[in-house]
């Protein structure tokens, strides 16, 4: 059978972590999770232990000390999943902004017709993909819950982040994400600059310049209802130059897997 891990980067996220592995681990097929905290203070990483102890297997935890990043915790991520031979690996945020539900249309999206067939799943569903995309603008814009400023900002993002790349993708900055294990194999992982958002551009534009399939799967994104956002301008900035920088390197590296 198919081994699929969801990696989920958490600071101060003690009011959704339950309830998120509870609903990440009752899903089938079946997920394991991989929780990143980064030293929350509020005792998130001490619930995750709690629950460690009812689901024996399932659940695992990396402590870091202090915000590290977003970036450098998925690429952390990886590397631990990777080492535990896991076939398909997603990102997803604790907050439920990304519907866990949706992690089986993401894992439909990467899958072939056989894979499908060993989880009792319609093999016509298969995307046959590298990398899937939690898309919240493939299909107009499914926003729910963000000011209208918020929107605009990131839709447009989506917009420069074409043009300066070339890239097909509409929904660039999302974090709703899963790889083949191949994928992250294939990809320079320690060469990834950007910790902020511009980590999920510089992903895709890495993977799709290594000649992968990327295939967006439309999805419905909720802007948190508990906790608090860790959404900055700062990391509006990164992502806006980060993006020119990315693309100018880009002409002076060789992309062979």
């Amino acid at each position: 059978m198919n081994k699929r891990i969801v990696i989920v980067p958490t600071y101060n996220e003690i009011e959704n972590i339950e309830a998120i592995l509870d609903k990440v681990l009752s899903l089938e097929p079946v997920f394991d999770i991989l929780i990143v905290d980064d030293g929350s203070p509020d005792g998130t990483a001490k619930k995750v232990k709690e629950i460690q102890q009812v689901q024996e297997g399932r659940i695992h935890l990396l402590e870091r000390k202090g915000k590290l990043g977003l970036g450098t915790a998925y690429i952390e991520g990886f590397k631990i999943a990777l080492a535990k031979e896991y076939d398909f690996i997603f990102e997803m945020d604790a907050d439920f902004s990304h519907n866990p539900d949706d992690l089986i249309c993401l894992f439909k999206a990467c899958a072939t017709p056989a894979e499908l067939k060993e989880e009792n799943l319609p093999e016509e569903e298969a995307g046959n993909g590298d990398m899937s995309i939690g898309s919240r603008y493939i299909n107009g814009v499914n926003v729910v819950n963000w000011p209208m400023s918020r929107v605009l900002m990131s839709y447009f993002a989506g917009f420069y982040v074409r043009f300066i790349t070339g890239m097909k993708v509409q929904d660039a900055t999302a974090g709703f994400v899963c790889y083949r294990k191949n994928t992250l194999e294939t990809l320079p992982l320690d060469q990834i600059k950007f910790i902020g958002y511009a980590f999920q551009v510089e992903m895709k534009f890495t993977t799709w310049k290594y000649g992968f399939k990327l295939v967006e799967v439309p999805i419905i994104f909720t802007d948190r209802t508990k906790g608090t956002s860790k959404m900055s301008a700062n990391i509006f900035k990164e992502a806006i130059f980060g993006v020119i920088q990315m693309k100018v390197n880009s002409l002076f590296k060789r992309y062979q897997a």
